[in-house]
């Protein structure tokens, strides 16, 4: 994991704000599962703790003890009770199945090597309860934008954000792509009038291709029984900006 890219919890919410749409489509699938919930790489827990809220018991698991800090601080503020674990996506035993599994915001591609893939999956696969559900919702991988990595820092549009404490943050860029394994290189400049690349992190993304996924999912035991292209249900297509995809145990 980009571990320099996620060192500072509250930049980073302040950096993707919103995404209510993805909240209210994780909360709908708890709601429907009922039970309990586990988030893997669940961050400052902006999905897992709406879900909590709800009043679904809720576990958490992320590999960023900043994050997780975040987190607890997050579900604190808010009187709920969600058990936050430091722990690795990649092998991890709870001791104990879930109702609900899910995998938010590509962060299952911080693993780039298909043995980790697999090893995550089958672990997911190991923590599912009879009639339980795994979701996850990464990109879907666009070719003339991967070709367009050409390694130029560039400033990333919509990115630039409010920092109480420093002003006007802006955010550049600067991307390759190494096709032999599916992975984007890049480089993340933070910058203010007053301080300038005040912090410089890099972030290494897999892509997983739509035809790849299912044979992943297979192989870890897993079956895809919808894929949908947005956060409305739209049906997944190709030019479809993400993968949605929920699971059952095979």
């Amino acid at each position: 994991m980009s571990e320099q890219f996620y060192s500072d919890a509250r930049l980073y919410d302040r950096l993707f704000p919103g995404g209510e749409p993805a909240v209210d489509f994780y909360r709908a699938q708890a709601d429907r599962q009922g039970g309990r919930v586990l988030e893997l790489g669940c961050g400052t827990g902006r999905k897992l703790i709406p879900i909590a809220s709800d009043g679904h018991p809720c576990t958490g698991l992320e590999l960023s003890p900043d994050m997780l800090t975040e987190a607890r601080r997050k579900a604190g503020e808010s009187a709920l009770t969600v058990e936050w674990v430091r722990g690795d996506m990649r092998d991890f035993d709870l001791g104990r199945t879930f109702d609900l599994v899910f995998i938010a915001a590509n962060s299952l591609l911080h693993l780039h090597e298909a043995a980790d893939l697999l090893s995550c999956l089958r672990s997911v696969r190991a923590h599912l309860a009879p009639g339980a559900r795994f979701v996850l919702d990464v990109f879907n991988p666009d070719l003339r934008m991967l070709a367009g990595a050409d390694g130029v820092r560039r400033t990333r549009d919509g990115l630039s954000f409010e920092d109480p404490d420093r002003g006007t943050v802006r955010v550049d860029v600067a991307e390759t792509y190494d096709a032999a394994v599916q992975v984007t290189r890049g480089t993340w400049h933070f910058s203010t009038e007053l301080e300038p690349d005040f912090l410089v992190a890099p972030l290494e993304l897999r892509s997983i291709f739509p035809q790849e996924l299912p044979l992943l999912l297979s192989l870890a035991g897993l079956r895809l029984l919808e894929r949908f292209g947005d956060w409305s249900g739209r049906p997944f297509t190709g030019d479809a900006g993400i993968q949605l995809c929920v699971c059952e145990a095979d």
